[in-house]
């Protein structure tokens, strides 16, 4: 397979993933949005995976899930996208554990629900309530369901205080569940810093979490894979299509996903058009190879 450079021209159709599998050796796929709503996978979705993995092609799916990728392959199981959909999985819990891990005696304190409390296993630092807390690990809201970002500002406010780090291990903002938004720890870090604390973001749009998924295609493949090899597939245009651009990655953006309801329907030539403009406009120097409404095959 070869780069599709010869194809980085603005699109003025939907392109099929179909057009572009052969110009790929691997696909840095998004999740959420992408293959899966939160409630169920995305059947064309999982078709296109299949077959660009049938033709030969790697797909690592990264992701920023707040949480171990060991905990994402039963979650894909129980949404529906089977095993053959992909090869690899990276997180941001991924990359957000390393950060942690270089800094093994830090007392931590963390922020988010019950369900990510598997963040703190195989840890070194000592847990702490956040009045003692050197970094604070934010993994989401506490309630998906009614929490908005001002619920926070009373914990944030004890943080900034104690000159608190905060260590993002999900910069997504909002995701779509089923056919509502609901917000993520992206959002709660943002007004950290807004209010002037220090946070660092694991995960897209952030160097490390590429990083490490080209390091896994190049495993998966028992060679060094070159970036220009590597087609980043993403819906979110703060994470998945800034870390393209800024990572230097060719790119597939998916509408479909959490800026549906922005964008429209983009079934003329005129309304794809506008949207490779608006994302190329925004994002200097991207590599647009394709736009779709969903990653369907055909």
């Amino acid at each position: 397979m070869s780069s599709a450079s010869s194809l980085l021209v603005p699109p003025d159709v939907l392109t099929p993933a179909s057009e572009l599998a052969e110009h790929y050796d691997g696909w840095l796929c998004d999740v959420w949005g992408v293959v899966h709503n939160g409630v169920a996978a995305f059947d064309d979705a999982v078709e296109a995976l299949c077959r660009y993995r049938a033709g030969g092609g790697y797909v690592v799916l990264i992701t920023n899930a707040p949480r171990p990728s060991r905990a994402v392959y039963p979650q894909l199981e129980r949404l529906g996208v089977p095993r053959e959909a992909f090869d690899s999985i990276v997180t941001s819990g991924d990359v957000a554990q390393a950060l942690v891990r270089k800094r093994p005696t830090a007392p931590l304190f963390h922020l988010g629900p019950p369900r990510d409390h598997m963040m703190l296993d195989g840890l070194s630092n000592p847990i702490v309530d956040s009045s003692e807390a050197e970094i604070c690990l934010l993994t989401g809201p506490l309630s998906d369901a009614s929490d908005t970002v001002e619920d926070y500002d009373s914990r944030l406010s004890v943080l900034l205080e104690q000159g608190v780090e905060m260590l993002c291990a999900n910069p997504d903002l909002v995701v779509r569940s089923g056919d509502r938004l609901v917000i993520c720890a992206g959002s709660i870090a943002r007004r950290y810093s807004q209010m002037g604390g220090r946070v660092t973001f694991a995960g897209k749009p952030q160097a490390p979490i590429y990083e490490a998924a080209m390091t896994r295609v190049s495993e998966l493949a028992g060679r060094n894979v070159a970036k220009n090899s590597l087609l980043a597939v993403g819906d979110g245009l703060p994470t998945d299509i800034k870390g393209a651009a800024l990572n230097g990655f060719d790119v597939y953006f998916i509408t479909g996903g959490i800026h549906a309801a922005e964008l429209g329907d983009l079934g003329g030539s005129d309304g794809v058009a506008r949207v490779a403009a608006g994302v190329e406009n925004q994002y200097s120097g991207i590599r647009l190879a394709g736009i779709c409404d969903q990653l369907r095959w055909n």
